[in-house]
């Protein structure tokens, strides 16, 4: 949209820029374990949403690199807030898709006095502070204070979360949680897993347009052929979610969707230059690598009981997202322009290792469920009352009990 030229960016100044907005992010997510334990959700959730659009807009005032640079390290900052999953569904699809129309839109607004790409940040920004301010307002900090939800409903979730004996809400930070979590293989696995996915990601999210530019498209058309890229993100999310809904299995679904990313990162790294329909179709598959993060997210809330040691993993794993799109520009560099095959092999190397990985994860709760499982029924030997584990007392599903301490806790796969 001529944001490098205008800013004068030389070099590898683009991805550098994109690297430090992740670490800021991945640094914000430490003071966040804490906070978001301390604090109302949704209005430190609507508060941050508010300040990222100030900055969003103040990008429009931006007029060299290191301007830049200290805007994108207060959006890192700011966005560390935003839920996992929130950030993948309006950035990694919808915002692609709309991002596409907009980029062309604003890129063909032309004035002397400000471009029109200065134009756009000013228009998201403001949407960005409304939006915000809407969330802080009307968002309910936990699902018993939903005035959408009836009293009936509040019961029936209650019901839903003592079953999973993962807690609702506690505000004592609780220390020896935080450690136990530190200790956890699985988390670590999670961690790896993430990192993985997200190398991918932060490839195909800050230089998909420039892959498609990089096969001889002008900016304005590479902005337009980008949307496909937004809903085979969308298609494969709702893919995903659907297939979870109806057979479970994450981690099989997790892998599935390294497939297409492999096939793309092949097809981006080894078909000729000229080939450009198969090179925009691997483009365009890479994208199915997005819907796996969300799930990712949801898992590790799943498998991690106690409120200190569940709010410890999810930023771990929030964090380990920041370090792969860490990674992930760094692998494009000035001086492999205009093909960047490191950057494409990368997404292949990554995408099968993920799938590796996943299944490794999943062989360790199979193994970890068992070994409880045994546990239990060797306690129990000569008891003929109903089985212990379908047994869950008040004491486990509301006391605060990691998986670890549970073990009439059962890891979801």
């Amino acid at each position: 949209m001529g944001l490098p030229k205008d800013l004068a960016l030389e070099g590898n100044n683009f991805s550098n820029a994109a690297t430090a907005f992740f670490i800021a992010y991945l640094i914000a997510e430490v003071p966040n374990v804490y906070l978001l334990q301390q604090v109302p959700a949704a209005k430190w959730l609507g508060l941050n949403v508010i300040l990222w659009g100030i900055m969003t807009a103040i990008t429009a005032a931006v007029h060299n690199y290191n301007g830049l640079l200290a805007v994108r390290i207060l959006l890192g900052v700011f966005e560390a807030t935003i839920g996992p999953s929130l950030l993948l569904i309006s950035r990694l699809g919808f915002g692609q898709i709309v991002g596409g129309l907009l980029s062309f839109a604003f890129q063909h607004l032309q004035h002397d006095a400000i471009a029109g790409w200065r134009v756009m940040f000013i228009v998201l920004g403001l949407v960005t502070v409304i939006i915000g301010l809407g969330t802080a307002l009307y968002l309910p900090d936990t699902p018993m204070k939903a005035k959408f939800l009836s009293e009936k409903e509040k019961v029936t979730l209650l019901q839903h979360v003592s079953i999973n004996q993962t807690g609702i809400e506690n505000r004592r930070f609780q220390w020896s949680q935080v450690w136990e979590a530190f200790r956890d293989i699985q988390i670590w696995l999670l961690v790896l897993i993430t990192i993985l996915q997200s190398v991918s990601s932060g490839v195909v999210t800050t230089y998909s347009t420039t892959l498609v530019k990089s096969l001889g498209f002008s900016s304005q058309n590479a902005a337009l052929l980008n949307m496909p890229s937004g809903i085979v993100s969308i298609f494969f999310t709702l893919l995903v979610g659907f297939g979870i809904r109806h057979t479970s299995y994450r981690w099989a679904w997790i892998a599935m969707c390294s497939v297409p990313g492999i096939i793309g990162g092949g097809l981006m790294s080894f078909l000729p230059v000229k080939n450009t329909a198969g090179l925009l179709i691997g483009i365009y598959l890479v994208n199915a690598i997005v819907a796996p993060l969300p799930i990712i997210y949801h898992w590790t809330a799943a498998n991690c009981a106690g409120q200190s040691k569940r709010a410890f993993a999810s930023a771990t794993v929030a964090g380990s997202f920041s370090i792969g799109n860490i990674i992930g520009p760094q692998t494009f560099q000035a001086r492999d322009a205009p093909n960047y095959h490191p950057a494409k092999i990368a997404v292949l190397a990554t995408q099968a290792a993920a799938a590796v990985m996943t299944f490794v994860l999943y062989l360790y709760y199979v193994y970890e469920n068992r070994r409880r499982d045994a546990r239990i029924a060797k306690r129990s030997v000569g008891n003929t009352q109903q089985p212990p584990t379908e047994v869950t007392t008040e004491a486990e599903a509301w006391g605060g009990k990691t998986d670890k301490q549970n073990m009439r806790f059962r890891y979801v796969y």
